[in-house]
């Protein structure tokens, strides 16, 4: 099999699995069988091309040219590989996990679930492939529509409302800035291709840049940097399974690794760096991890706190970026990595602690790890990775950034992760400590039941094993980040 048809068939399996998990409505042992071979098969096809890129290849493919320079067209390279490795392998764990969440609470319009899954991981896979803005736009569009059923789910009037929020924060960014910044860099490049060492080198001057930069930035909303970060917590009324899509499978990584692409591909790290006109954007990034945490800390609904949470760590990758420094460009696309294991466990946590306790605030945990020892470990491993403490693997993506900062003599930037990490502490660690170490109310005990359904657990033991599997065996994303910054 060519390179070339990999890829499309990496993009055209989800799309093959909706309308076969569609077919399969009134079948749901064969609807969920169909998930999980198709999720398993995509992740086949991705892990395929990684040792074409590790060898210095970039296999690519044009699929439509629409005009000449602008096309729809594909290219594997060593930060969209290792995106697309996150995102295809962990669909396979969050759809294990989905079947037992689902069929435990009973959720309606589970086949609609399935399909909607579907399509975000095939437009997924088109963000981390896309050999241009162009064709980034258009899968980064894609994906909003297709998880907006997600979102609202539910079909409540908060469903609703965190619908309308999500669709015009998403949307409106898009379309207000980030469409108007592809367009600019068109007309002062002449090419929308991703290109290493950039394409506006000698295109666009100082003032412009910072600009352009602006409009990508804020323009990218699933960042969710501040102010355009409402959309996030407001979507937290989706089920778990959506919560956990949202915030470690697609829909925020898709908005960190463009604005990484971005940086490194179309404005070059080496030449902008140093440019007065785009230092803003480490203090922007570092007041929303700042802030965020305060947020976090003050709340005690869970899936609010890990919203405020993703937030933050979201800003650690856009700063990291904005550093302009080998070290924390590495450090950045390792944190897609490492945030999405650590984050993707706390909110299977989460979602097993509400389906056996219907728990859904932190000050009703006392206990809770004795009657849920798997899960309240697992949430345990997670939130030792989001603080960076080893041998969970964010310490390795916390330690590249960090070292990033001294590197460049970004010291304020090294305080702010620093108190970010002392934040993340404080609203993690007493869930922990409560859960373990707490005497349970007896209205608790009285309702005991023990875990989750063992679809449910399963998944949340993989996760976090494979978060502290990672930093022991970091040897591929290591080498996908490094081949990054070696053609900066």
């Amino acid at each position: 099999m060519t390179p070339a048809l990999t890829i499309l068939l990496a993009l055209a399996v989800p799309l093959i699995g909706a309308v076969l998990i569609a077919a399969a409505h009134r079948a749901p042992n064969v609807r969920e069988t169909i998930t999980l071979v198709t999720a398993g098969l995509l992740f086949l096809l991705v892990a395929s091309l990684t040792p074409l890129v590790l060898a210095g290849e970039r296999p690519e493919v044009t699929l439509l040219e629409m005009m000449p320079g602008l096309s729809l067209k594909f290219k594997v390279e060593p930060l969209g590989m290792l995106f697309g490795l996150i995102a295809s392998g962990l669909w396979i764990v969050n759809s294990l996990y989905s079947i037992g969440y689902m069929r435990a609470n009973d959720e309606q319009h589970q086949t609609r679930f399935y399909v909607c899954f579907a399509g975000a991981l095939a437009s997924t896979v088109g963000i981390a492939f896309a050999g241009n803005l162009l064709t980034l736009f258009m899968f980064y569009e894609a994906l909003t529509l297709v998880t907006y059923p997600l979102v609202t789910h539910a079909g409540t009037g908060e469903a609703k409302r965190a619908g309308r929020v999500y669709l015009g924060v998403l949307v409106g960014t898009s379309m207000v800035f980030f469409l108007p910044a592809i367009i600019w860099t068109w007309q002062v490049s002449g090419t929308v291709e991703f290109r290493p060492g950039g394409v506006l080198h000698g295109k666009a001057g100082n003032m412009a840049l910072g600009i352009l930069l602006a409009l990508y930035v804020f323009g990218i909303g699933k960042a969710a940097l501040m102010p355009f970060h409402r959309w996030l917590p407001a979507a937290m009324v989706a089920p778990t399974p959506v919560s956990a899509l949202l915030h470690a499978v697609a829909v925020v990584k898709a908005g960190v690794f463009s604005v990484v692409k971005i940086v490194v591909y179309i404005f070059g790290v080496n030449e902008i760096a140093g440019l007065k006109s785009v230092d803003w954007l480490p203090f922007v990034s570092g007041f929303t991890i700042i802030a965020a945490s305060i947020v976090a800390l003050r709340s005690d609904n869970l899936k609010r706190r890990l919203a405020y949470s993703t937030v933050s760590q979201l800003s650690y990758v856009v700063l990291a970026a904005a550093l302009l420094t080998p070290l924390s460009v590495i450090g950045a696309a390792l944190h897609i990595a490492t945030h999405a294991l650590g984050k993707i466990t706390l909110f299977f946590a989460a979602g097993a602690i509400y389906t056996a306790a219907h728990k859904t605030e932190v000050s009703q945990l006392a206990g809770i790890g004795r009657r849920m020892p798997w899960t309240m470990s697992a949430f345990a491993v997670g939130a030792l990775s989001l603080i960076g403490v080893p041998p969970a693997a964010g310490f390795i993506s916390k330690w590249f950034i960090m070292s990033g900062a001294a590197e460049g003599g970004h010291f304020l930037a090294l305080a702010v992760l620093i108190a970010s990490t002392l934040f993340n502490a404080a609203y993690f660690l007493p869930i922990v400590y409560m859960a373990f170490f707490c005497k349970p109310d007896e209205e608790s005990m009285a309702h005991a039941h023990g875990e989750a359904p063992w679809p449910m657990v399963a998944a949340l033991v993989l996760t976090a094993s494979a978060t502290i599997a990672l930093f022991f065996f970091s040897d591929l994303p290591l080498q996908l980040a490094r081949q990054l910054v070696g053609r900066l």
